[in-house]
């Protein structure tokens, strides 16, 4: 009985440690089941091949789904449905993927009839903003599929549809696969899918089962060929790893004399080829046989005399392409006299160069015209894909420069909104389009104040704000020469000069005593009837009522789902998986709609002080929106029950990341700069796009959360609070904030200003900068600001620098970093830039990293511009 209980346990184990190995073989996979039903799981286990498919709907936000009626070739499950676009001329995918690493990109076509009307498409299909190819299903009616090694030049990747007649483009599956870095290496240019064979006679093409990067094998033999097959198991541990089924096998001439021949044509004699062959003994050799042989392409020697190592792969490949004469290629392995035995080839790849010349648009203008789309609500169908490149389908409303065809990345110059139905401010991020030289915002409904940061924009020559609610005087840098300025149909704004009121003369002082004297009748009388009402008030909209009271939350209007207590404990699995604690309660991990992860905060009934941070998170995050601030998915107001659902963020907290807790991985210096812009472009939106500003007021590297690509958002806005703006501080009863990371005038004086939030992102980059602790009572000098400032009088540079960086990075970047960290978190907080300041200081310094790095590692002795008072620190509440 004891034994079938060990045996039981040994089997559960394994069954969970096989589970984990095929969970973390298909990290960084992507597969995409085109228009899979709302109404089947998401994601599923494919047949056969263990894979995990998932719908595109999360990837896509347009188009509509079908069903193929004629599945001729017996397609398998992820490839019978699919995603048509009948409106639109270019429809594109948008995937998460990393900058620099090489990817196996498939993407799968079938008509199929879906639509019964027999009428096959031909479409283009585009990479970023290059054309891939032309799928013609009119001549390819079974189907087919195209592939290709690719490195994208940005974390993001679009694969786009595009229109070029009257019948409407159609996609049934999407695969990405991440691939290892020291394969298919090429000296420029991407590498499309030619074929790829083993030599076997067997049927059976081989995939995902034998193949760790799931390549498609498929069975190639000839008749004067002879297979050769082993059952031992074949190393395969080079840098392709072939399959297994791949190298038990090879293919060897009948006639021991002959060379081993494989031939292709091209249908471009210019076409460039990248060759790959896979080459492993098999056979048991006696002591007298010898198998050895030359490798010739086009009659020319390619490579050898190659030896095979006895059940160990060897790979074979070009360093430069190869072209062949008159479009007829030829391969040929020759025996060498000195070989007893014929030549033997297991597995065979060829690949074709496949330019693609033009550069996407420049990242941050596509960032910052996603975040104004994202800030208006837009949702344009023409507003996918690359902004500004192709020509042709640029998005409406854009100009750009150098779209033909040009090494540089396109910039936007103009933007044209006009009736666009826009509501709200002007968008902090247009300032981001460095570039932009006209800006048309005419004839909507925008309100609040035309914002300083227009007349600073140096290319910016017109701008048209005519036609809109915008109120307040014209900043003082929009009045400058060279600048054409419209803003007629707005009768709340007016120029700075006629906003100033004329001097009252004497005589009217009566008259303004007499209403200064009903306007505290009146204001007296106010304070009368609400204070006197109080107990019976209900609050409204994001005034949250007594704890004690079942009033209803005006939540209704702000487009966010509610949701039952039950529900959220069914989300949370009862409250399984806990992601962190704080003052207000626990936060639990959880799931919606079956597959989306979310973040559950929920109340807890004996937090006081938490109550108050609830009610404060509730009226921002339902007040602001942006790219780098965490979002707010729904909540739960179910009597004395509260709670907030947010999306997840997988990479968890920067502070983990930077102390390697909990199994987190540490993070390079560029990935730490690009978080720290991220962060800056967070708190840039609170002090400037928000109406009124807000403070976030607890600015640490535990309130900055990671995607799974490691963009930084900004969480925890419990204890932010509204100013004033345009740098007047304000008075607040109670300091508040994480010790360490407080603004020292704001401790002292109670008086908050933006320049808080500045003096605690400076904190936060020392931290990226250092990895040191913000107070480590155990020295001398006991907060980070005094360890730095000791450090660098003592000129101990390279002991600053994280150790676990290991001296990667830029020592430019790293010296503008640490300056602007320095400056930052100056004790005086007129001498501290402003965020919009930090966000260009942070730009330059990525521009320098990305530049120099592979010039300049490791940190040397340098000057240093920077004066820091070591003497003033936060005092710890």
């Amino acid at each position: 009985m004891e034994s079938c209980f060990w045996l039981l346990l040994v089997l559960i184990t394994l069954a969970i440690i096989i589970h984990i190995v095929q969970a973390q073989d298909q990290k960084g996979f992507i597969s995409l089941d085109c228009g899979l039903p709302d109404d089947q799981m998401s994601p599923y286990k494919m047949k056969g091949t263990e894979l995990w498919f998932s719908s595109d709907k999360e990837f896509i936000q347009s188009g509509k789904t079908g069903r193929v009626r004629e599945n001729p070739n017996g397609y398998a499950e992820p490839y019978l449905t699919m995603r048509y676009f009948p409106e639109g001329r270019r429809n594109c995918y948008n995937l998460s993927v990393d900058k620099g690493r090489k990817y196996l990109i498939k993407a799968y076509f079938l008509y199929g009839n879906y639509d019964g009307l027999y009428t096959n498409p031909v479409f283009d299909l585009y990479l970023g903003p290059n054309l891939w190819d032309t799928i013609d299903l009119e001549t390819l009616v079974n189907g087919t599929a195209e592939e290709i090694l690719h490195i994208p030049t940005s974390n993001s990747l679009q694969i786009c549809l595009v229109k070029t007649g009257n019948t409407s483009p159609v996609i049934t599956a999407l695969e990405l696969r991440p691939m290892g870095k020291k394969s298919y290496i090429t000296k420029s240019g991407s590498l499309d899918f030619f074929f790829r064979r083993y030599h076997s006679d067997s049927r059976v093409p081989l995939r995902r089962r034998t193949d760790v990067y799931d390549r498609r094998w498929y069975p190639f033999f000839m008749r004067e060929w002879t297979q050769i097959y082993t059952d031992l198991e074949v190393s395969n541990s080079n840098d392709y790893v072939p399959p297994q089924g791949a190298l038990k096998s090879a293919a060897t001439p009948t006639n021991t004399r002959d060379p081993l021949t494989i031939k292709w044509s091209s249908a471009n004699p210019s076409d460039q080829y990248y060759l790959y062959a896979h080459f492993a003994e098999i056979q048991d050799l006696q002591a007298n046989e010898t198998r050895e042989f030359n490798i010739l392409l086009n009659g020319q020697h390619y490579s050898g005399p190659v030896i095979p190592k006895k059940l160990d792969v060897t790979t074979i490949d070009n360093v430069n392409p190869k072209t062949c004469q008159g479009g007829e290629c030829s391969f040929q392995l020759i025996r060498t006299k000195r070989s007893t035995l014929p030549p033997l080839l297991n597995a065979f790849e060829v690949y074709k160069v496949i330019r693609f010349p033009q550069s996407e648009t420049d990242e941050n203008d596509v960032d910052a015209i996603k975040d104004i789309a994202s800030s208006y609500g837009l949702s344009k169908i023409t507003w996918q894909g690359d902004p500004c490149v192709p020509q042709q389908l640029m998005w409406d409303g854009l100009n750009c420069n150098n779209t033909d065809m040009s090494s540089t990345p396109p910039r936007i110059t103009s933007l044209n909104l006009s009736s666009s139905g826009l509501t709200g401010t002007i968008a902090a991020a247009i300032q981001s389009l460095t570039k932009l030289e006209k800006l048309d915002l005419s004839n909507n409904n925008l309100t609040g104040v035309v914002p300083e940061f227009l007349g600073n924009m140096e290319s910016l020559s017109v701008i048209n704000l005519s036609g809109n609610n915008l109120n307040g005087s014209i900043p003082q840098a929009l009045h400058k020469k060279g600048l054409e300025l419209s803003v007629d149909g707005n009768p709340m704004l007016c120029l700075s000069d006629s906003c100033k009121e004329a001097p009252k003369k004497k005589v009217l002082v009566p008259i303004v005593a007499s209403a200064a004297f009903a306007a505290i009748v009146i204001v007296v009388l106010i304070c009368f009837l609400v204070f006197g009402k109080k107990k019976k008030t209900i609050l409204q909209g994001l005034d949250l009522p007594p704890r004690t009271s079942t009033v209803e939350v005006t939540f209704a209007n702000k487009n966010r789902r509610r949701y039952t207590y039950s529900e959220v404990i069914q989300m949370t699995n009862n409250f399984q998986r806990v992601l962190g604690k704080g003052g207000f309660g626990m936060v639990y991990h959880g799931t919606v709609n079956g597959s989306e992860q979310v973040a559950v905060k929920v109340l807890s009934k004996s937090s006081t002080q938490g109550y108050k941070e609830f009610k404060t998170e509730v009226d921002l995050l339902l007040r602001v929106h942006h790219t780098n601030l965490v979002s707010l998915v729904g909540y739960c107001y179910e009597g004395d029950q509260l709670a907030l659902i947010y999306e997840f963020l997988p990479n968890g907290d920067l502070k983990h990341h930077l102390s390697g807790k909990g199994g987190r991985s540490i993070i390079n210096w560029s990935t730490r700069l690009l978080i720290a812009l991220d962060a800056s472009l967070g708190l840039e939106y609170l002090h400037v796009g928000c109406k009124p500003p807000m403070v976030h007021r607890d600015i640490k590297t535990a309130n900055l959360l990671l995607d799974e690509n490691f963009k930084a958002k900004l969480a925890d806005f419990g204890l932010s609070r509204s100013f004033q703006g345009g740098g007047e501080a304000q008075n607040s009863t109670v300091i508040a904030g994480t010790p360490g990371y407080v603004d020292p005038e704001y401790n002292h004086s109670g008086r908050l200003a933006e320049k808080s939030d500045v003096y605690s992102f400076g904190i936060v980059l020392l931290e990226m900068i250092t990895n040191q602790p913000v107070i480590n009572q155990t020295t001398e000098n006991s907060h980070i600001t005094q360890w730095v400032g000791f450090m660098v009088n003592r000129g101990d540079i390279i002991d600053i620098m994280d150790p676990n960086l290991g001296n990667d990075y830029d020592v430019n970047s790293v010296w503008r970093a640490l300056e602007l960290a320095m400056s930052c978190a100056n004790p005086v907080s007129s001498k501290r830039p402003s965020m919009s300041k930090v966000i260009q200081e942070l730009k330059e310094c990525i521009v320098c990293e990305n530049s120099g790095i592979h010039n300049n590692r490791g940190l040397e002795p340098q000057e240093m511009n920077v004066s820091f008072d070591t003497t003033v620190v936060p005092i710890a509440r």
